[in-house]
């Protein structure tokens, strides 16, 4: 645990085991959930609501990664039986990502409790959302146990999500970083999708202008490659990475903060990027070896990210950089990666083709992010009802 300088919050399973929802005393409950969903003692949610007698868990529900956060990016996980609890896991990320009606059978209710990272690419939001549809479906109370935003509430940054680009890696027509806690992400979206409004236990102590390493709570890793905090705050640009046949960091102990490629020099890139005058970040060159994912087992220059000021930092800026500069100095990262449908990934993880045909065509990063702001603005304004909490 941290220092008594940090702000002392309770997530939003905290306050349901302290008693603060009386609503849900009783109900037969299916609970989302994954490593993440703990209490400030790092006792998982699953072996507590299981314990206790206030409560009757009858089914579990993993998202990516899995129940118990051992699957990788992207790999299908299957259903099983906890072995700890003896109850029945559904997988959200294998045969379907949406509950089935045959799952939710028997339940009065369905939980979420996943710490989301506050970045639009992370898949954790469709969860959400397929379970809240399924639920309103099925006539079950959807409850989200609200967890931090690790990024705070008040960083907006990148564009707004266009409808035609809907995916698991972008839902909602919100914006990259969204300063939202899914519980107020909840709201919004069931309020302009004219769905049920969610019960969201609200958090106790947390303010919007708190990073997570500022609060009295223990920190868990999201997904295997989002170790640090660090990693998270990087991600929203350096997971625009996926797009394209270069390394993200996936395979090394820093992903999302090193990156590269086999053909890359690393001291032109850092010196490149270091042109760029981008504040709040530094370049330190190196030369990696993935363990798997891109160019596993295979010798890479790059770039180390550091970061100096994490609230000057441009992410957005930085991540379009580092594509356009990528794609001109290493002809192995020049390729866009398709899915089998012929889609552009980074189409998906922008939420446009409109990044990828610009910088195509050459255009400057200025010019690419030229009207972002508007949209910003706009959405500040669309969230504004939705907030539970403070500055």
């Amino acid at each position: 645990m941290k220092g008594s300088t940090h702000t002392v919050v309770q997530n939003g399973l905290d306050v349901l085991l302290a008693g603060g929802v009386p609503s849900l005393r009783g109900k037969r409950l299916g609970l989302i959930t994954n490593p993440t969903g703990i209490n400030r003692a790092l006792q998982g949610g699953v072996d507590l609501l299981h314990a206790d007698p206030r409560f009757e868990l009858c089914a579990l529900f993993g998202p990516e990664h899995g129940i118990r956060g051992d699957a990788q990016a992207g790999v299908h996980v299957q259903a099983c039986t906890d072995s700890r609890t003896g109850l029945p896991v559904y997988s959200l990320y294998g045969e379907t990502r949406r509950p089935r009606p045959e799952m939710l059978q028997g339940l009065d209710a369905l939980l979420f409790d996943l710490q989301d990272i506050g970045v639009r690419y992370a898949t954790y939001l469709s969860t959400l959302v397929y379970a809240m549809e399924a639920a309103a479906e099925a006539g079950l109370l959807f409850v989200v146990l609200d967890r931090p935003n690790p990024l705070g509430g008040q960083l907006l940054a990148g564009n707004i999500l266009h409808p035609d680009f809907s995916s698991f890696v972008g839902i909602a027509n919100i914006p990259v970083c969204h300063g939202l806690t899914v519980g107020e992400f909840a709201r919004l979206y069931a309020a302009e999708h004219a769905l049920p409004e969610p019960m969201v236990v609200a958090m106790r102590g947390w303010r919007r202008d708190l990073w997570f390493d500022q609060l009295d709570l223990p920190w868990v890793q999201p997904s295997p490659n989002l170790p640090t905090l660090d990693a998270v705050a990087l991600y929203p640009a350096t997971c625009l990475l996926e797009g394209l046949s270069c390394s993200e960091g996936r395979g090394t102990t820093r992903p999302f903060e090193i990156l590269g490629a086999p053909d890359i020099d690393p001291f032109v890139l850092a010196e490149t990027l270091t042109a760029h005058a981008l504040p709040g970040v530094a370049f330190r060159p190196l030369y990696f070896m993935p363990t798997f994912s891109k160019h596993a087992q295979t010798r890479c220059g790059g770039i180390q990210i550091y970061l100096l000021d994490r609230t000057q930092i441009p992410l957005m800026e930085l991540g379009l950089h580092l594509l356009a500069d990528l794609r001109r100095l290493s002809q192995l990262s020049r390729t866009w990666i398709q899915g089998e449908n012929g889609t552009y990934f980074l189409d998906l993880l922008c939420g446009s083709d409109q990044v990828r045909l610009a910088l195509e065509a050459g255009a400057s990063v200025a010019e690419i992010t030229a009207n972002w702001e508007d949209g910003l603005a706009a959405f500040a304004q669309r969230r504004a009802p939705f907030l539970l909490y403070q500055d």
